[in-house]
């Protein structure tokens, strides 16, 4: 009787738990482009409703577009994942453009909101006009990209092409006329109320959601993928570099400074870590590089502002070329508002702070011995050859190395032996 009871316990407990962990839907939330980090967190959040067991993932939508790879794993991650997958193109205002038109192709469940568009997914070349054949070959692979995910999707495989070679774009209401999402829901609730009941193909298996009366967690980003997130930013991480590129020339300028050679490697360490998460156009990142060193020779040669407008073309063509690569899905770029600003504080920076530096390298000396030869002396008393001089308030020994010079004579100091000045007319 009393294993009896274990037993009947045990399975009272088991079955809570199962009912607990199937009665939740996971939420996640993309506002922004599509980079590394975003694949990360979509991947870590479907591994997340797969283990614990949740009825769906809803990824709730609004973005510009980003990059192909990340693009392609995390569509890979959609088609293999062993949860009902939901993308959500909400709330109102929100977009699914560029590498958005793949992801939400490839869920299980394709919604929008009311005031929402999706399209526009023609590949951009962000590294000046691309020849026909490499541009075709880049529009062709997305072409056939999407024409895959389409069709395992039984979506409008003939607008999702339009979309990538036309650059078509379309409202909510024209979506669903042209089957390319499931249906519109104005809310969250209203998704779930439609779901209920939708069929859906997991792993050969077919399952039929449950979607009223659950529990909706939200899994928002954690603060290292938000981190991270803001470093993939193309402005930060550009305003990063220069950052680092000033604090290492403020240390080599001021050895001993510490503070600035710490930040600006630090800095550095960022900007390449950003760097490593967006496609760099490495003709941009060399511009950079000469028009910093353009500024520097300025400093040192007299080129009458010919090098300094060099400088600044170099650094805006560089900077504005940065982040633009071959065959990413969406235009990635650092915005000219930030551009601008950022090469004339440059040009400033290097006119008139490092400049100073410079300039107050290369004065004379004023004190100790080298101070003193040079310098111009009185003669207090005759000098035959040797006698008393007043250089500068004070009286010194000093003998002549020209002869016979009389009393208040102006003469020049031309050496120093211990307190003795050795002198000429």
């Amino acid at each position: 009787m009393k294993t009896f009871l274990t037993i009947l316990l045990s399975l009272i407990i088991f079955s809570t738990a199962a009912s607990a962990s199937n009665n939740s839907i996971h939420l996640l939330k993309i506002n922004g482009s599509i980079n590394p980090t975003t694949y990360d967190y979509l991947k870590k959040g479907i591994q997340r409703a797969e283990q614990s067991e949740a009825r769906a993932v809803i990824i709730e939508l609004n973005t510009p577009g980003g990059l192909l790879q990340s693009t392609r794993d995390i569509v890979t991650e959609f088609l293999n994942a062993k949860v009902p997958v939901v993308v959500y193109v909400s709330p109102a205002g929100s977009r699914a453009a560029s590498a958005g038109v793949f992801i939400t192709l490839a869920a299980n469940f394709a919604v929008m909101a009311p005031g929402t568009n999706i399209g526009a997914a023609h590949p951009v070349s962000t590294q000046g006009e691309m020849d026909s054949v490499m541009s075709g070959k880049v529009t062709n692979d997305a072409a056939a990209f999407i024409r895959t995910i389409s069709e395992k999707r039984q979506r409008n495989i003939a607008w999702a092409e339009n979309a990538v070679r036309n650059s078509v774009s379309i409202t909510e209401t024209e979506a669903l006329k042209e089957h390319v999402i499931d249906f519109i829901a104005p809310s969250l609730n209203a998704l779930l109320d439609s779901l209920d009941g939708k069929k859906v193909i997991i792993e050969n298996d077919t399952l039929t959601l449950a979607t009223k009366n659950v529990t909706v967690e939200n899994k928002e980003m954690g603060w290292q993928h938000k981190l991270l997130d803001t470093l993939s930013d193309p402005n930060i991480s550009y305003i990063l570099f220069l950052i680092g590129i000033y604090g290492l020339f403020f240390e080599l300028y001021n050895p001993g400074s510490i503070f600035p050679g710490v930040a600006g490697a630090i800095s550095i360490i960022l900007a390449l870590y950003s760097m490593q998460t967006l496609s760099i156009n490495y003709a941009g990142l060399a511009l950079i590089v000469v028009g910093i060193i353009l500024f520097i020779l300025e400093i040192k040669i007299t080129s009458y502002g010919l090098l300094s407008i060099g400088g600044v073309i170099s650094l805006f063509f560089g900077s504005i070329m940065l982040f633009q690569s071959e065959g990413d899905i969406e235009f990635v770029r650092v915005s000219l508002s930030v551009v601008i600003p950022l090469v004339i504080g440059t040009a400033l920076f290097f006119f008139f702070v490092i400049g100073a530096g410079v300039r107050a390298q290369s004065r004379k000396v004023t004190t100790g011995e080298s101070a003193i030869i040079g310098s111009e002396a009185l003669t207090l008393t005759k000098l035959n050859p040797k006698g008393k001089v007043q250089l500068q308030g004070e009286t010194w020994s000093a003998e002549s190395l020209s002869g016979d010079i009389e009393k208040n004579v102006n003469v020049i100091v031309t050496e120093i032996q211990g307190l003795l000045l050795k002198v000429k007319k």
